[in-house]
């Protein structure tokens, strides 16, 4: 999940034991170039605790299978850096599918899951949205549902989800790809060939001319620069299956951490390191052994989601109580609400109107955290509602409907962020604005 106006990624985590004696038998991608190169036997821990998968889902796999080589990101590299396990879920029968893996921020004790989303046209071919790390398994995956790929979506201008498309691309040579609008990078804003993205096509807002416009409908939010470059994400909507398709624009956080995300992960977030110690209220932080159970596991998970939503949370070595307020709810990261939407409060509200008013979606899909997520318009509405304080009521232009009051209310709730978590965001977005990297409220309001 991008943070939008400063490019900052989703804090996550990688575990890298380096191994010198790689038997060289074995093909992987580095920035879309293969690479004959050995799978580690040191990173090859066997996965513990709870997996709660569909049916048709990888739960161990052929171990050789998940090896791929990712050491590209900026400022810090993208884990995990020599292996990935896909786990597939069937969200829709026969139509939807969902593809996870783990997503790790360098060395960092955090991680969250990465989603790509396979949907099947009625032409037989399928619909890739946000490609993740192609690996011999996620491929074989794919291949399974039996049917070619046609197109390949990348729906932001996140490193993180445009990082895999290249070599997800030389995959599917005969699939076209589309890319959102006004793609950039930073610190360099590089071409999309340098990513390995060639003969991509731009989506456009509400474009009835895509080839997919029959079955999935797009809405472009396109924001003015609010930092050092705009914010951009494409939601879409299948008509068929009623199904909401979005980047990072909201999340469902589950109470439970999710299959992709290995014990060894959590248990690392568990460990009361400096991270803990430094965010621990002033309380006794205890050097006690990390034991591998449930709870200890739990809050690994706990400890990463605090740290994925706030970067500095206020109190990591008691988790529970934030965690409480920010699961089980549709919502909008704290990161990107601040440093992003609520800068550009007129933009997103036309956006999210837009979206509630012309597509009556009864699931979300969301490329991180939980998904499908059980929600309609109401909850997606409500997730926003700290877009009311901003603009004031005279700005709503949303259609009478017996259930705004509810989602106002509603709203309220699902906003709430725990003050003293916000703490770092804030001082973070004052130290953004005060030096000129990001800017105070922008209008960027659609004149119709």
């Amino acid at each position: 999940m991008a943070a939008a106006a400063m490019a900052v990624h989703l804090p996550k985590h990688s575990s890298f034991l380096p191994n010198p004696k790689l038997p060289l038998n074995q093909n992987s991608n580095f920035l879309g170039v293969s690479l004959k190169i050995g799978r580690p036997m040191s990173v090859n821990r066997k996965m513990k605790g709870p997996v709660t998968v569909s049916a048709d889902s990888t739960v161990e796999g052929d171990r050789s299978k998940q090896f791929y080589i990712n050491f590209t990101g900026f400022p810090f590299p993208l884990g995990p850096f020599l292996n990935r396990r896909t786990i597939r879920t069937e969200a829709v029968k026969g139509s939807i599918w969902m593809f996870e893996q783990e997503q790790a921020l360098g060395f960092s004790s955090v991680s969250t899951n990465i989603r790509m989303t396979v949907i099947k046209l009625k032409s037989g071919g399928l619909w890739v949205h946000a490609p993740i790390a192609p690996t011999k398994e996620c491929i074989q995956l794919i291949e399974e549902l039996g049917a070619p790929v046609e197109y390949i979506v990348l729906p932001t201008f996140a490193y993180e989800h445009k990082i895999f498309v290249g070599p997800f691309s030389r995959k599917f040579p005969k699939a076209q790809v589309w890319v959102a609008p006004r793609q950039w990078s930073w610190p360099l804003n590089l071409p999309l060939e340098f990513f390995g993205i060639f003969r991509a096509k731009t989506i456009k807002d509400g474009d009835l001319s895509t080839p997919w416009a029959d079955e999935i409908e797009q809405k472009v939010l396109s924001s003015p620069e609010v930092g050092i470059g705009p914010y951009v994400e494409v939601a879409f909507y299948h008509k068929r299956s009623r199904t909401l398709l979005v980047t990072d624009a909201v999340i469902f956080v589950p109470r439970k951490p999710p299959s992709s995300i290995s014990s060894e992960s959590l248990l690392a977030s568990a460990k009361n390191g400096l991270a803990v110690k430094i965010l621990s209220k002033g309380k006794q932080v205890p050097n006690d052994p990390v034991v591998d159970t449930p709870n200890t596991r739990q809050k690994g998970w706990e400890r990463m989601v605090l740290q994925i939503l706030f970067l500095g949370p206020s109190n990591l070595l008691e988790p529970n109580a934030s965690f409480a307020q920010m699961s089980q709810k549709l919502i909008v990261s704290p990161i990107v609400k601040t440093l992003v939407f609520s800068k550009v409060p007129e933009k997103v509200r036309d956006w999210i109107d837009e979206i509630a008013s012309d597509w009556r979606f009864k699931r979300i899909i969301p490329a991180h955290f939980e998904a499908p997520v059980n929600a309609g318009r109401s909850e997606f509405l409500a997730a926003f509602g700290f877009l009311d304080d901003l603009l004031g009521e005279r700005y709503v232009n949303r259609p009478p409907s017996l259930s705004i009051l509810f989602t106002s209310l509603m709203g309220k709730a699902a906003s709430y962020f725990p003050p003293d978590d916000m703490r770092t965001l804030s001082s973070l977005d004052q130290f953004l604005v005060s030096v000129g990297a990001v800017k105070k409220t922008v209008s960027g309001r659609k004149r119709r």
